[in-house]
């Protein structure tokens, strides 16, 4: 089998969407390549798009931000991922970026939540979605998609179809297997395709697989490994692309070796993503004469809210020693916990514990209302000194805060089944910064997690989202003008 287009996309994701949408726009014919059927970690993650500098949404809310505002904010959590000028780009491009969205149908609203939240209920869209308020000038730049539950789903379902309409032909259940390169340039993909009943079947599966591979992952590993064996009766398909071919197929949690390899302090965690997350595209560019950067920077999310209450609490280490800030992102308090092996609690007193529990019912998503009653149920020891709840917990005796009796939350990287601790990779291809193509590779272009990007030092809630739309787009628009020149 062999199929013609100006532009190859490998990975139906929101960067795979994004490049295509953009490429397709630019008059370029173009067609898509997925492992499975779409959507990729996109359609299972909250849907939270990170903009600011006065986005609609927080105009009508009265919120006040600007681009200088928001880039003094994310410097220092992007550190140096990405160079001054592309942060500068990143950020004053940040609401034509989510207008665009939402002329490709993608919703929002500005309906602002009151108190700080991991992520918020479905009465509120819009939120400080990381360590904002820890900083001069805090705005809120979480733009949750408008959808109920998780809004993943229906943020992939909206670019999927502006794909569509666009006239990118998909192609799911496809694996690619390497690329073409001729002249020097890298020119096509080769990969398996499935068709008639395996295809079917096969869909089915890792549709069925996508929830428990996060929420309980022997059934999710089983189901893509029944989807994995249909794999060998797909037919051989070159995809040739005459300007160029994008990498957009994740990033490599779900690849335990390589996560090992670039990694090895970060075990025990949940890897949030898809078996699609296995750094294939990653190698792919690499084979190809890619390099790679930044492959050690994993986000480890331990939330410490919802409740809001909780934010009072201290942070000890297994020497009862105080450490972090538990207002900050999850993200930054995952990644303190780490370094400290792994180990930590928060200790409340109980007028902290007594309004957390009553704000449970007003301030959780349904989603993470197990979760929170495994932390303020199974997953505290109290007691009335900090003497006692200390050996009760197994760890060194904390000073006192607030007044008795005392509780030590276990929000350890293992804590326990009930409190799983999500982990993504943020690095991949180098890429040009004012283009987006790999490295030292003609016509080989990468975006979203397969490439180093904005979120590549640290990750606050939607900055994935938001870099995946950023990179994506500057990918679709480059490969089809340079090709061009």
């Amino acid at each position: 089998m062999e199929v013609t287009a100006d532009v190859v996309v490998i990975g139906f994701g929101a960067a795979g969407a994004c490049a295509a949408v953009e490429a397709a726009a630019a008059g370029a014919s173009v067609v898509v390549l997925d492992r499975f059927a779409g959507g990729g970690a996109t359609a299972l993650s909250g849907g939270v798009v990170y903009a600011g500098g006065g986005t609609r949404q927080q105009v009508q809310a009265g919120v006040t931000d600007s681009v200088d505002a928001m880039e003094a904010y994310l410097r220092t959590e992007v550190r140096d991922a990405v160079s001054a000028p592309t942060l500068r780009r990143f950020c004053e491009d940040s609401a034509e970026a989510l207008a665009w969205l939402e002329d490709r149908g993608v919703p929002f609203s500005p309906a602002l939540s009151p108190f700080k939240t991991s992520y918020p209920t479905d009465d509120h869209y819009l939120y400080l979605s990381g360590s904002e308020d820890a900083w001069p000038d805090p705005a809120p730049r979480g733009h949750r998609t408008k959808a109920k539950g998780t809004s993943g789903k229906v943020f992939f379902a909206r670019l999927a179809e502006a794909a569509r309409r666009a006239g990118v032909r998909i192609l799911p259940q496809t694996r690619a297997l390497d690329l073409v390169v001729e002249n020097g340039r890298v020119a096509g993909v080769r990969c398996r395709t499935l068709t008639g009943l395996p295809r079917a079947v096969h869909a089915a599966l890792s549709r069925a697989g996508a929830k428990p591979w996060l929420y309980y992952p022997p059934l999710g590993r089983a189901l893509f490994g029944l989807a994995a064996r249909l794999e060998r009766f797909g037919r051989p398909a070159v995809v040739h692309a005459g300007r160029g071919v994008v990498i957009a197929a994740g990033g490599f949690i779900s690849n335990r070796a390589l996560v090992r390899e670039h990694a090895p302090l970060h075990r025990g965690g949940l890897a949030l993503g898809t078996p699609g997350d296995d750094g294939a595209g990653i190698m792919l560019g690499v084979a190809a004469g890619g390099r790679t950067a930044r492959m050690d920077k994993i986000s480890v999310w331990r939330f410490i809210t919802p409740p809001s209450a909780l934010q009072r609490g201290v942070l000890v280490d297994a020497d009862g020693r105080r450490f972090g800030d538990a207002t900050r992102y999850g993200a930054a308090i995952g990644d303190e916990i780490v370094r400290r092996g792994g180990r930590a609690w928060l200790l409340v007193d109980d007028d902290v514990l007594r309004v957390a529990r009553a704000q449970v019912k007003t301030q959780t998503a349904r989603f993470q209302r197990w979760q929170v009653r495994y932390l303020l149920g199974r997953g505290l020891v109290t007691a009335p000194t900090v003497e006692e709840v200390a050996a009760k917990a197994g760890i060194g005796v904390p000073e006192p805060v607030g007044v008795p009796p005392y509780s030590l939350i276990n929000v350890s990287v293992r804590a326990g089944f009930g409190y799983p601790c999500p982990m993504l990779t943020l690095g991949g291809l180098v890429v040009d910064e004012d283009t987006g193509q790999v490295r030292g590779v003609p016509a080989l272009y990468a975006a979203g997690r397969s490439a180093v990007g904005v979120c590549s030092e640290s990750y606050v809630s939607g900055l994935a989202l938001a870099d995946c739309v950023f990179s994506g787009r500057r990918a679709g628009h480059h490969v089809v003008q340079e090709a061009q020149c």
